[in-house]
């Protein structure tokens, strides 16, 4: 496992949200008496003084934890540097700069952009949901290299799914399988997750059948999405019952005492209650790309419910055992998935059978599920590992140590030591996301004025302008981003005549 200083986040709670956890359980307090900006040169200081107040504090002495395998001997100001260029995500307190002793080796890292342009910032580590083309730190020095942590929905950039965005990337951590850092199952915590048993049993969901509970649930509050969630569901409540409590098709109030948790992605017992009385659960992404899976799937599993899931198409490779849940686009139509969920509604033994993975013995199948579990370096809810937040920091780490000690032993033996290879680039297998599509029928089927059709697929394309725009200010070494939308203009032009 890798090696974790102290002060760094000790646990990786559902969601990005949950991981401001560490400010009440880490012990965040414990200091150390060599200060921040030792790492700097003296002369260097003026450049990059503290940003926060927290870093003039008196602290106590407390020693650095180290990996088996870090023999990183060198002071703060001989290690490279990593920038966290989205300053809120910085995984530190208190203040903006902390050393990080790694599996193998050790950095700085900080969210002060005043070290943007110094000659140790080896990588600038970006949040994909902040990231935008006409804020990008330029000019782009050719011994930096970029990260991307982005573990949320593909609509929040989509400049990431296409080509020319992502492979501004060396280093990546994402949901998808094929990036550096996979984190495609940051949204289940354990394998004893999924094995609890049903919160509600059959007998008594059919109970609440018969006070007049609908067999299909549908919580959503977040409407205009790009997987167009809503066009879909409209069309299935045809041909069965659902009842949708949030704000989108809302046919449906909330008892008056769960009104709070209705859109909570947290775990509040009676909301959970509550949901999990119903046989089947809509969980529809608001995106679909691979593996990107949350908690909209997870939850009805770990609570006994059946997911109508439709989100990831290689969601099937991740679920415990090859009949778990209910796939949309297994089905031609609204209509003959409605006639599939009536007869399980209405079979017991038939419904009982998705829920077989709870068997403790052997109910789960899935050997990529259980490796995948077992092999993965940072927790969920889980005090004894490191959260994927200094785990992909530690990453970059190690790395970028690695590149730049092959590139100091070419230099003092080129004729010993090959030249390191070029940065690798991120490719789509990275993150890739389709064009949004309509959640029911054919796009020429919608009408013009659809609030969908006017929003998501022009967002799709207007971020491939900016990727490719952001890719050309680099190549002309450009240091004013907002010159972003000149090369946007320049390529459009030269597309037109044929020469792009």
């Amino acid at each position: 496992m890798m090696a974790v200083r102290r002060r760094l986040l000790p646990c990786a709670c559902l969601g990005l949200l949950g991981l401001l956890c560490w400010v009440l359980v880490s012990g965040a307090f414990s200091p150390e008496t060599e200060h921040q900006m030792e790492f700097m040169d003296a002369s260097e200081l003026g450049a990059f003084q503290p940003q926060s107040a927290l870093s003039d504090m008196e602290f106590s002495a407390i020693s650095s934890y180290r990996g088996p395998g870090n023999k990183d001997q060198r002071s703060n100001k001989e290690l490279p540097i990593l920038l966290w260029w989205s300053a809120g995500l910085f995984p530190h307190f208190p203040g903006d700069t902390e050393r990080i002793d790694c599996a193998t080796s050790s950095c700085m890292a900080t969210s002060n952009r005043k070290v943007q342009h110094h000659k140790r910032t080896a990588s600038i580590i970006f949040y994909g949901t902040d990231f935008r083309a006409y804020e990008a730190p330029l000019p782009r020095p050719p011994h930096q290299t970029w990260a991307l942590f982005h573990e949320e929905s593909p609509m929040n950039n989509y400049l990431l799914s296409h080509g020319p965005g992502i492979r501004l990337f060396n280093h990546t951590a994402t949901f998808s399988r094929g990036s550096d850092y996979p984190l495609t199952l940051q949204w289940l915590p354990t394998l004893s997750y999924l094995l609890q048993p049903a919160a509600v049993p059959l007998r008594e969901k059919n109970l609440w059948r018969a006070k007049g509970l609908a067999p299909v649930l549908y919580m959503q509050s977040h409407c205009d999405v790009p997987s167009d969630r809503d066009r879909y569901v409209r069309e299935l409540m045809k041909y069965i019952e659902v009842d949708s409590y949030g704000k989108c098709l809302n046919n449906k109030a909330l008892p008056a005492e769960l009104e709070d948790t209705a859109t909570a992605t947290g775990e509040e017992p009676r909301f959970m209650s509550f949901v999990a009385r119903y046989k089947f659960h809509l969980a529809l992404e608001n995106g679909l790309c691979s593996d990107y899976m949350t908690e909209k799937l997870w939850r009805p599993l770990h609570q006994g419910c059946v997911p109508v899931y439709r989100g990831s198409p290689s969601v099937a490779d991740w679920m415990p055992n090859g009949r778990a849940v209910v796939l949309v686009d297994d089905f031609s139509s609204p209509e003959e998935l409605a006639a599939l969920l009536r007869h399980l509604d209405q079979d017991d033994e038939a419904y009982a059978r998705y829920l077989e993975y709870k068997d403790p013995d052997g109910g789960v199948t899935n050997a990529r599920l259980l490796e995948r579990l077992e092999a993965r370096e940072w927790g969920v809810n889980d005090m004894s590992k490191p959260n994927y937040l200094n785990g992909f920091e530690c990453y970059v780490c190690d790395r970028e140590n690695a590149r730049l000690a092959a590139e100091r032993a070419h230099q003092r033996a080129p004729l010993q030591a090959p030249p390191p290879p070029p940065a690798k680039m991120a490719n789509n297998s990275h993150m890739g996301c389709p064009l949004p599509r309509p959640g029911y029928g054919d796009i020429g089927d919608v009408p013009p004025d659809d609030g969908w059709l006017q929003i998501w697929p022009l967002d799709y394309w207007q971020s491939l302008d900016q990727a490719e725009g952001l890719e050309s200010l680099i190549r002309h070494n450009e240091s004013d981003p907002s010159l972003l939308w000149q090369h946007i203009q320049n390529i459009a032009v030269r597309r037109a005549r044929g020469k792009h």
